[in-house]
């Protein structure tokens, strides 16, 4: 464990979970590691997504990109004023294959997400990511088990 430089959590929709990023940040503390936050937006208009060419269904897409960053800037930006070595990264497409690109990219040695049981609706739409994100992981992964009254809204 001494060579924990690199913690990447994944805060991404539905789940963009305060509790996740506190665990991380907490670890990142303890190791004086550097802490990479990552929201990831799978875009359905885009050509990799569903391609569905409805234009003021793009323009809500771009609107949620856009909360999606000013929210990421809030919960880090508390850290970095106090000088945390902190680096918030909001990437497109598909989240397990996103995820892997930054691990490798980075260097990441923790990979820290939440736990939870896919709606139908999340695994008719995205599959069965966590299971896809740790087949797929050349790090070590801490996945934070949360109750469902835990997992923060969209909206937080």
């Amino acid at each position: 464990m001494d060579n924990m430089q690199r913690i990447l959590v994944v805060v991404q929709g539905t789940q963009d979970c305060l509790t996740v990023f506190d665990y991380a940040a907490g670890l990142a503390e303890t190791f004086g590691a550097k802490l990479y936050v990552l929201d990831i937006i799978h875009n359905p208009f885009a050509y990799t997504g569903w391609n569905l060419a409805i234009p003021s269904m793009a323009k809500e897409y771009e609107s949620l990109l856009a909360s999606i960053r000013a929210r990421m800037k809030v919960m880090v930006g508390e850290k970095q004023s106090k000088g945390f070595p902190i680096e918030s990264l909001v990437r497109e497409g598909d989240p397990p294959s996103q995820i892997v690109k930054v691990v490798e990219e980075e260097k990441i040695d923790m990979l820290v997400i939440p736990a939870h049981e896919e709606t139908r609706l999340e695994h008719f739409l995205l599959g069965k990511m966590t299971e896809r994100i740790i087949r797929r992981m050349p790090c070590s992964i801490l996945l934070v088990k949360l109750e469902l009254e835990d997992l923060c809204s969209p909206d937080t």
